[in-house]
């Protein structure tokens, strides 16, 4: 295993710049997700890694030596696609031995008929399937060995491609939204198989999605791109809590953050929908304010906002409640616990309060801004 290197990677597609000098260190053993909407040039920087695509700036290092210019088949890296990549002509054993086999068998020695008639080539092959079968019995596909793509479901055809990719024992295995073609259940199953083989292993990945609560449930960092740029680098739960920009801030989370139109006035204090909060900043002027849904909680009187409920979303586990706020285009939304089914309905009034610790303050540029609760109020709001 090794670490991965990327400094001031630039790429240019005729005048359109899609990378914009991105610069990311990755270490040994470490399971890294580049995550972003699409077209932020996620998946061309993992194709620049790979070998797949020259970088029009910047230089790559696996390991701490550079390999500009090596081929992708040169630079020791495991790559699983979206589409799975298989042979259909071959079985699931087959598809898994073909890195190994390419790699350990000469080119005579795979040679239909006669290729097995050589000195060493049966001892080759034995190995090959004794590998086969350990990287098989690792992703629970050893009763599937025999049979060919077409007849297996799509987790299955997926475990097959990572098979493939792990009986190569590279440096690094590459992941380019592999869960995409899968239903909601199968892509939950197989998040938690591919955590679990990064622990098993101690492998370096990257891995690629648009999808932020596979980022967020299986990687030890995160960078989030948007627009050629990493915007911020950090452990999920540091872009959950601190994002340096509004838009981490509103791509991570589900339910979406919440986002207020705020103004500053004298000495910092922050005014909501006009009216004077118990908050004030305490570096840049704020401009708006991001709560997350679970930050938020019913109050009696006034308190930081008010709204009608628009909606109730009852998850059984959650109770997540949307409110018209005056001033706020999208409905706010709160997070509440099982207990409260029933003492909200559509039409209610809610008056809500939140912690100043949970609450992130964004200048004029969109960055964020610290904020605090006046002195003379207490903890809470």
């Amino acid at each position: 295993m090794a670490t991965v290197e990327l400094h001031s990677i630039r790429k240019s597609f005729g005048t359109t710049d899609v990378l914009k000098g991105v610069s990311l260190e990755i270490a040994d053993g470490e399971f890294l997700s580049l995550v972003g909407p699409s077209g932020c040039g996620k998946s061309t920087l993992l194709r620049i890694l790979a070998g797949l695509e020259t970088q029009t700036g910047g230089s790559v290092r696996i390991g701490g030596q550079s390999v500009d210019g090596y081929r992708a088949a040169d630079r020791d890296l495991a790559m699983v696609f979206q589409s799975y990549a298989l042979y259909p002509h071959l079985t699931v054993a087959e598809n898994i031995a073909v890195p190994l086999t390419m790699r350990r068998l000469s080119a005579a020695q795979r040679l239909p008929l006669v290729g097995g008639l050589l000195p060493g080539t049966r001892a080759r092959r034995d190995d090959i399937m004794q590998t086969v079968r350990a990287a098989a019995e690792t992703l629970e596909i050893a009763h599937l060995l025999d049979r060919k793509p077409g007849q297996l479901s799509g987790g299955q055809r997926q475990r097959v491609a990572v098979g493939r990719a792990l009986v190569r024992e590279p440096s690094a295995f590459l992941l380019d939204e592999p869960l995409s073609n899968l239903d909601a259940k199968m892509r939950v199953h197989m998040r938690a198989e591919i955590a679990q083989l990064n622990r098993q292993l101690g492998a370096t990945f990257v891995y690629v999605t648009h999808d932020q609560a596979e980022a967020m449930t299986m990687s030890d960092r995160i960078a989030v791109m948007m627009e050629g740029e990493i915007l911020q680098i950090g452990s999920p739960d540091v872009l959950y809590d601190h994002p340096v920009d509004i838009r981490v801030a509103q791509f991570i989370g589900s339910p979406a953050i919440n986002i207020l139109p705020a103004e500053t006035g004298e000495a910092g204090r922050i005014h909501v929908n006009g009216i004077a909060s118990a908050l004030r900043a305490t570096g840049p002027a704020v401009e708006h304010l991001g709560i997350r849904p679970e930050a938020l909680s019913p109050c009696d009187g006034a308190g930081l906002i008010a709204g009608r409920v628009r909606l109730v979303e009852n998850l059984g586990s959650d109770l997540f409640v949307q409110l018209d706020v005056p001033g706020v285009a999208r409905p706010v939304v709160v997070r509440l616990a099982p207990a409260a089914r029933g003492a909200v309905a559509p039409g209610t009034m809610l008056h809500l309060s939140a912690d100043p610790a949970r609450i992130t303050g964004f200048d004029c540029a969109g960055k964020a801004a610290p904020v605090a609760a006046l002195a003379e109020v207490r903890a809470h709001v």
